[in-house]
């Protein structure tokens, strides 16, 4: 129950983050889960994402799922966990070699 209700929260955000400031999503990686505002799974498939994404090299792309790494914590909308276990994950991604591609399903 509690990641259905956070799944879609966190999918909110990350996907409103483009909006509010014009840019890619800046996205800070943490190695502490506790600091999190997502835990992340990487999947395979296409079909099991939750969202889409592709990672840019540049913080003025304005896209829905373009994600654009951060090096400081303090520059970023959102800080996140990559894990290992799908059953840990808050938010499951798939990332495309084409930024047409990028979206997130709610």
């Amino acid at each position: 129950m509690r990641k259905q209700i956070i799944i879609p929260l966190i999918l909110a955000t990350l996907s409103s983050l483009v909006t509010l400031s014009a840019s890619a999503a800046q996205i800070f990686i943490t190695n502490y889960p506790s600091e999190a505002s997502a835990k992340v799974f990487v999947t395979k498939h296409q079909s099991e994402a939750n969202c889409i994404v592709y990672e840019t090299q540049y913080s003025s792309d304005n896209d829905p799922g373009v994600w654009f790494y951060t090096k400081y914590k303090s520059n970023a909308r959102a800080v996140i966990y990559y894990t290992q276990y799908k059953s840990d994950a808050d938010l499951i991604v798939y990332f495309t070699k084409y930024k047409s591609d990028a979206r997130c399903r709610y």
